[in-house]
This record gives C-alpha cells, structure tokens and sequence, in this order.
C-alpha cells in the first residue's frame, strides 16, 4: 500500500538531483504539495516540471542552504505558498576534498563542506522550526551519513560534517518534541547520485586497482529506493520513530 501523503506541505531541499530529487517526486506521487529547494535552477526547474506533469504540485525555489538571507527568505515564500509546512526533507549537500590527508585539506574545502552541510542543516532547521513550532507539529528528517558514524568517508570534511549533522539531529529531537515535532535523520550508503558516482571516478583513479569501475558503480543503491524509506518516514506511519535509519 503506498505511503498516504495527502494534504501534507513539505519542503524538499537538494531535490534538483539525487536523493532529493527522487524523494521530491516520491512525496508528490504519495498525494504532496512540494516545494522544492536548490541552487541547479536547471535540474530543479525539471523535476518540478516531471511533478507538475504528472499531476502533482510542486514550485521551486533558487536557495543555497548556507546562505541565510537565502534560508529565510525561501523558507517564508514556500510557507506563504503551502499555506504552512508540515514536513522538512533536507537532502542537500556537498562533497569535496575525497582522497586528499588533513595535512593538505585546505581551509577553503573545509569551511565550503562545513558551511553547506552542517551551517545548512542548522539554518533550514532554525527557520522551519520557528514555523512548525506556531502548529505544534511537524516532521524533519536530515541527511546524516555512515561517513559521520562510522569513519567510512573519503573525505575528511565530509565526514565530519555528517557527524555534525548526526550530532545535531541528536540533540535537536530533543529541543523540538515538547513541540510536537519529530526529528530523524537517516544515513544512506552507497547511492548512485551524481555526487557519489563523481566521487567513485576520482577515488578509482587515485586508489587504481584490479576492479571493475563500472561494476563498484552498478553496485550503488537507487535513489528512488532511499525516497521509499525516506517517504515511510515522513508518514503518520513512522510516528514512533525513533533515532536514525541506516540503508545499505
């Protein structure tokens, strides 16, 4: 039975590509109004098209999440739009700096993966939050990573932005439920998105061995079977749901 979203405002982030992109057109096709968020005006602009196409809702909106004039002024336009905001999905991120060792990790790698994927999360979740909080309700699900959990990222910044998120969502579920409102993160493997199939090329060519390129890629997960998780979770189904959701 598929996941019963109707008459459910939400704000996708990241859903030009990727994870977010395939959660955009999940949520839509399981009866949501979607505003989508992304700085790819391009790809964003297509997978609000493909939404409205099929029937769905959908508007995008040009925001780069770690930028906060951006946040807030796209947060209150999809709010006025939505006529509220009932679920978060913030998908966005970056990765830079794979393969490279912390005595050569400039400062600029650093403070561009931080600043998009841990100030990012903080800044769509502080003015999302102020929203929901007038409610009492609301669901936020951010994107954690193994890489934040168990050290398996080739990238030391990404790494520990993922563990900032993870940390973050900790604590944060714990500040929002006398508000009524559920936070979880999930952290996804090995998913066949632009950005890890980017990543897969470059560690291939600095950690060159006998294994196929195209198979190790092949073997990413979907997108659109992460955006299946992800929807359950944005459901009255997952209510009691707690903590964080590890996918292959």
């Amino acid at each position: 039975m598929p996941v019963d979203l109707r008459k459910k405002k939400i704000i996708v982030t990241g859903g030009a590509t990727g994870i977010g992109r395939s959660v955009a057109l999940r949520v839509s096709a399981n009866g949501a109004k979607v505003a989508v968020f992304d700085i790819n005006s391009l790809e964003g602009a297509s997978t609000v098209n493909k939404i409205n196409n099929s029937g769905g809702n959908a508007r995008y909106w040009h925001v780069d999440v770690s930028d906060e004039i951006g946040v807030s002024g796209g947060v209150e336009a999809a709010n006025n739009w939505l006529e509220g905001i009932d679920i978060l999905i913030h998908m966005a991120g970056i990765l830079e700096g794979a393969g490279i060792e912390v005595d050569n990790l400039s400062e600029n790698i650093w403070d561009s993966v931080l600043d998009v994927n841990l100030r990012g999360t903080y800044l769509i979740c502080k003015y999302v939050s102020s929203i929901m909080k007038k409610s009492s309700h609301g669901i936020i699900i951010l994107a954690a990573s193994p890489a934040g959990v168990t050290g398996t990222s080739s990238s030391l910044a990404y790494g520990a932005s993922k563990g900032g998120v993870h940390g973050f969502t900790m604590v944060l579920q714990n500040d929002l439920s006398k508000y009524g409102i559920r936070v979880n993160d999930i952290a996804p493997g090995s998913v066949k998105t632009p950005l890890k199939v980017e990543n897969v090329k470059l560690m291939h060519k600095k950690n060159y061995k006998n294994f196929s390129l195209e198979k190790e890629i092949d073997e990413l997960i979907s997108p659109d079977d992460v955006a299946k998780i992800i929807a359950f979770m944005a459901s009255e189904d997952a209510k009691e749901l707690k903590g964080t959701v590890f996918t292959n």
